[in-house]
């Protein structure tokens, strides 16, 4: 279904896209929290089943220091797995890991990853909590990076945009003037991210609407939690300020070891549920992704946040009729 998708009626509503690409953070944000080891074998296992979604662009590890996080140790042999399948079936995967710092980078380069995801949080205590730099110094290694290595792909993953675990509010602001020394420091996109789940619809829509108005032809992505509910009514707000990357977690896995009380990611299925049932395409498969969905749920944690994981999918019906 290519024509555009309107909320409200066509012509007279907002409009929507025909399709919208989903970043897998399940084998980063959702395996680290889990607190008993996780075999190498399972991860790849599990981020297998999710390629063979559909899914198109992973975030697959983590970059870190294991003492931090102990579940990212196997960080290079699950890049060689993905890099490997990658490369011997062409699927012309967009492979992501998280790098906190210049370190994290070079080892992500000598892996093989050409794409990082740099995280900055908004919220400076919980800049020193997560990894231990304040916002000159992030910014500092930020540009290191992009000196050292010109040719990679660096995503700023801006944590705590909405809130901060230990200072409450974060200001747009402030959020405003870390994306705009991040910019000149040479990242090429930017993921807006709720860490904590605190952001409500009116709160979303508010700092994209700052965020286009300042950068209107920047890439923008979202990564909501699902902590206060608000996960799926902030990803479709986000549709309508012209968001079309969004990072969810399989199982709704996931929240930050260093931001006490946030809850799981939004969870992948649910996200492309809701956008299913719009008409707008993600290219993942419906069964295939609850297969992959199932054996997480199995082998590696059985309490998902994900609604769809606990339903009937009702996908021996369409819900969907033209012009409804």
């Amino acid at each position: 279904m290519n024509q555009t998708q309107w909320i409200g009626g066509a012509g007279n509503g907002v409009p929507l896209p025909s399709s919208v690409a989903l970043t897998e953070v399940c084998p980063r944000d959702g395996f680290q929290n889990i607190c008993d080891w996780i075999p190498t074998e399972t991860k790849q296992q599990a981020i297998d089943l999710l390629i063979d979604s559909g899914l198109q662009r992973f975030e697959i590890t983590s970059f870190v220091n294991p003492k931090a996080i102990p579940q990212m140790a196997d960080a290079q042999r699950i890049v060689e797995h993905v890099l490997r399948r990658n490369r011997e079936e062409n699927l012309g995967l967009d492979i992501v890991a998280l790098a906190p710092n210049l370190r994290g980078a070079e080892n992500a380069l000598n892996a093989g990853v050409h794409h990082i995801s740099y995280v900055i949080s908004a919220g400076e205590q919980h800049n020193l909590a997560n990894i231990n730099r304040t916002h000159e110094a992030s910014l500092a290694d930020l540009a290191a990076i992009t000196s050292a290595y010109p040719d990679m792909h660096v995503t700023l993953s801006m944590a705590t945009v909405f809130g901060c675990p230990f200072a409450g509010a974060v200001s747009a602001d402030t959020v405003l003037w870390l994306l705009s020394e991040a910019l000149s420091r040479g990242v090429r996109d930017v993921t807006l991210c709720d860490t904590i789940g605190v952001a409500s619809p009116r709160q979303t829509g508010e700092l994209l609407a700052r965020v286009r108005d300042t950068n209107p032809s920047l890439d923008v992505g979202l990564h909501v939690h699902d902590t206060h509910g608000m996960a799926l009514a902030n990803t479709l707000v986000a549709l309508t300020h012209g968001v079309r990357r969004f990072e969810t977690a399989a199982g709704g896995l996931g929240g930050c070891p260093f931001a006490p009380g946030a809850a799981g990611n939004s969870a992948t299925e649910d996200v492309a549920n809701m956008l299913w049932r719009m008409g707008i395409d993600t290219g993942v498969s419906r069964e295939k992704l609850l297969t992959a969905v199932a054996f997480i749920r199995q082998q590696i944690q059985p309490n998902l946040m994900s609604h769809l994981a606990q339903a009937r999918s009702y996908g021996e019906f369409s819900f969907w009729t033209e012009g409804a």
